[in-house]
């Protein structure tokens, strides 16, 4: 668990906690998969961009104050087509 995972842990069941809420409540805020909030509640790793600024606002956080994981493809990127035939 990195440093930085570990702050947003902490931090994301300390908001549970004083607000009161459960993780389903918490998914519904911010619009997260209950998986999602478990993951990075777990301190698995670093959210994807998206999945921070929604943390950050209900956190009452600065846009950008959660480091991102970094990501090896993108929803756009497609693997090489393996059975193209050519010629």
């Amino acid at each position: 668990m990195s440093e930085e995972s570990e702050r947003l842990a902490k931090a994301l069941i300390e908001f549970r906690e004083a607000e009161g809420i459960s993780v389903m409540e918490l998914a519904c805020r911010t619009q997260l998969s209950r998986a999602t909030i478990r993951f990075h509640e777990d301190g698995e790793g670093l959210p994807a961009s998206l999945t921070a600024r929604c943390f950050e606002e209900v956190l009452g956080w600065a846009p950008g104050s959660i480091p991102t994981g970094a990501r090896g493809t993108t929803d756009l990127e497609l693997p090489p087509d393996s059975g193209t035939v050519t010629g």
